[in-house]
């Protein structure tokens, strides 16, 4: 594959955050509200689309699990197939649950529903309470330890080393200062004119204004992005659509919820130009 620049997401990428990000998804929502998904399950989530933002996203488990306390008969494979065809995404969620149950049990579901309050659980989980205090400015309610400490690294330093004669950029969903953290534990020190975080654009992936901005920055004529979710893949592709003048390939790698044969389907059948094991594996594919 020729690229002249190569981009990455974090989550999933560089480090491991199935017990991190993932796990403050299940145990915000159970604290707030007695009840949750399957870790697994948070990955049907993610496929629907619209879900970058794992706090939207914690928001969406909490709709689904206040609706079905209301008799939604809706499993969460249907509850995310039918956000998938709204166009995915938090606004699709509570466009299902609405449909999905009466208009009386909705505004019960609305009422009880506090997406600040379960934010605020969420980053006292993953943050901890010393980090929480740090970043968010308060002092936390809860004596978490953090999940954050919990991220194993994927990304070797071989493969940062083979990848130091591209141009090398982010995309990611995480806040700002997060994504420091990753970088740090990963030993990956790129300036923030190369990064893209959820403080520097309002859209989002599979938006693809970060993208495009960093191939115009790049002056590349072929860029690279890997990502673990659909989404991502999603982001190259939208970004060859805006800007036919660039080639865009979008690279899925089965380290995040995407895993095994289906994955590496579900990759596919969304437009991935390769689907890797992981991203030590990208530096051979560029070779070739």
């Amino acid at each position: 594959m020729q690229a002249d620049a190569v981009v990455l997401d974090i989550d999933g990428v560089l480090v491991d955050v199935a017990d991190s990000y993932r796990r403050a998804i299940i145990e915000t929502v159970e604290l707030v509200h007695g009840d949750t998904i399957e870790k697994a399950e948070i990955q049907q989530f993610k496929d629907a689309g619209g879900f970058n933002n794992d706090w939207e996203l914690t928001y969406a488990v909490a709709l689904y699990v206040l609706a079905s306390e209301e008799q939604m008969d809706l499993d969460v494979e249907a509850f995310t197939d039918r956000i998938a065809e709204r166009g995915g995404g938090l606004d699709a969620a509570a466009a299902v649950v609405d449909t999905a149950v009466s208009e009386e049990a909705s505004d019960r579901v609305r009422r009880d529903w506090n997406p600040e309050h379960l934010r605020d659980v969420f980053q006292q989980l993953y943050l901890g309470a010393d980090l929480y205090a740090d970043l968010e400015g308060n002092q936390a309610d809860l004596d978490a330890p953090g999940f954050i400490h919990d991220e194993p690294v994927i990304l070797e330093s071989a493969t940062i080393d083979a990848l130091e004669s591209y141009p090398l950029g982010i995309v990611t969903g995480r806040p700002a200062a997060e994504a420091d953290i990753a970088q740090r534990r990963v030993n990956l020190d790129l300036p923030t004119d190369r990064r893209f975080t959820m403080d520097d654009w309002e859209g989002g992936k599979p938006h693809p204004h970060a993208l495009t901005t960093l191939a115009e920055q790049f002056d590349a004529e072929s860029v690279v992005f890997v990502g673990d979710t659909l989404d991502d893949v999603k982001t190259a592709t939208n970004a060859a659509e805006a800007d036919p003048d660039r080639e865009y390939h979008g690279v899925g790698v089965l380290t995040g919820g995407l895993t095994g044969e289906e994955g590496r389907r579900k990759f596919e059948d969304v437009g991935a130009r390769a689907v890797l094991g992981s991203v030590n594996d990208l530096p051979g594919l560029l070779d070739k």
